[in-house]
């Protein structure tokens, strides 16, 4: 298959298009740059030994999606294309709902224009809110969330929902995942935002790098056994795969069809932190803050429906995503 990947050159993006590559498809890479790096493209290819066709355009463009296709007879779509973190879009709501929902339509719009029909669609586990308990699993009320980026992919689960309705030889399979974090085993990819990273693992690359002075803890007094927050980190490279996994299951199939990744474990946020100064030998400089708004106290998942659906589960420890974590943060990211 000839695959778009909006937001492809980003932390899951640039992962998931080794994965593609190395399975035998094309990838086409859309990504504006603004969480990204351009190098990225160029790891891709000393990893693969494939280059894909890289396009710095902003997938709310419609022209430029539109030449994409023109020039490549996509098959199918994987949209990653989004702003993502939490806290920041408790700050900046109309921010978010601009990017992530216009992102969302004006792809729709232009697949509809060529034909496309399959579309893996990046969600996330905020989708099952503050009310449900974990695990979660996908035959929950997916209908609240604590945060305006969580909003964001609810409202475009629904959007999806509805266009499959109107259009029922559409495929949307829409991946509910839960905390990425850890980069590729050749240390050239991984977590590495612009600016002061949003997200817990790159802040501790970071620290651990001697970058940023110290991690901040965002609440030690949550109703979890360490007082931090629980989450169910999985490695990236298997989010990858789940990726691939999913693009070709939407291959044979129609509807809209919402599938969890996750390990089904929770970990807590003290407990990340302790596993990556054992595992790296090194000690991290912590201290505990306030809640950060839009944070949910625990939730991991039950990965069971991806394990029958797509025949995935994750490989990898959390040793693995500590260990693979500081071999990028120390080698490869910026400075």
């Amino acid at each position: 298959m000839k695959v778009l990947v909006t937001g492809g050159a980003g932390y899951i993006g640039s992962h998931t298009v080794v994965e593609l590559l190395q399975a035998g498809h094309e990838a086409v890479v859309l990504d504006d740059l603004s969480n990204a790096q351009a190098d990225v493209i160029n790891r891709i290819e000393t990893i693969t030994g494939r280059r894909p066709a890289f396009y710095e355009n902003d997938c709310k463009d419609a022209d430029a999606l539109r030449r994409v296709f023109r020039e490549h007879e996509i098959d199918a779509v994987i949209h990653f294309a989004a702003y993502k973190a939490v806290g920041e879009s408790v700050r900046e709501p109309l921010k978010y709902y601009r990017n992530n929902l216009d992102s969302a339509i004006t792809l729709l719009e232009v697949m509809e224009e060529v034909g496309c029909r399959k579309l893996v669609f990046s969600s996330s586990a905020t989708v099952y809110g503050p009310e449900n308990e974990a695990p979660y699993r996908e035959d929950m009320p997916a209908l609240q969330t604590s945060n305006p980026y969580g909003w964001t992919k609810v409202m475009i689960e629904r959007i999806l929902k509805d266009y499959v309705t109107a259009h029922p030889d559409f495929c949307a399979i829409l991946l509910r995942y839960f905390n990425p974090i850890g980069a590729h085993e050749s240390g050239l990819l991984g977590d590495d935002p612009n600016g002061i990273p949003n997200n817990l693992m790159p802040y501790i690359g970071r620290v651990a790098a001697g970058q940023l002075e110290k991690l901040t803890i965002f609440g030690d007094d949550y109703p979890t056994p360490d007082g931090t927050c629980q989450r169910d980190y999985l490695h990236v490279v298997d989010l990858a795969v789940g990726h691939l996994r999913a693009l070709e299951y939407a291959a044979d199939h129609e509807g809209a069809e919402a599938i969890n990744l996750g390990t089904g474990h929770g970990v807590s946020v003290l407990e990340l932190v302790n596993a990556f100064q054992k595992v790296n030998e090194l000690t991290l400089p912590y201290v505990i803050g306030p809640r950060r708004d839009g944070d949910l106290p625990a939730f991991w998942a039950d990965p069971t429906k991806a394990k029958e659906v797509l025949g995935w589960e994750a490989t990898h420890t959390l040793e693995d995503m500590c260990r693979s974590s500081w071999l990028y943060a120390k080698n490869c990211a910026r400075k």
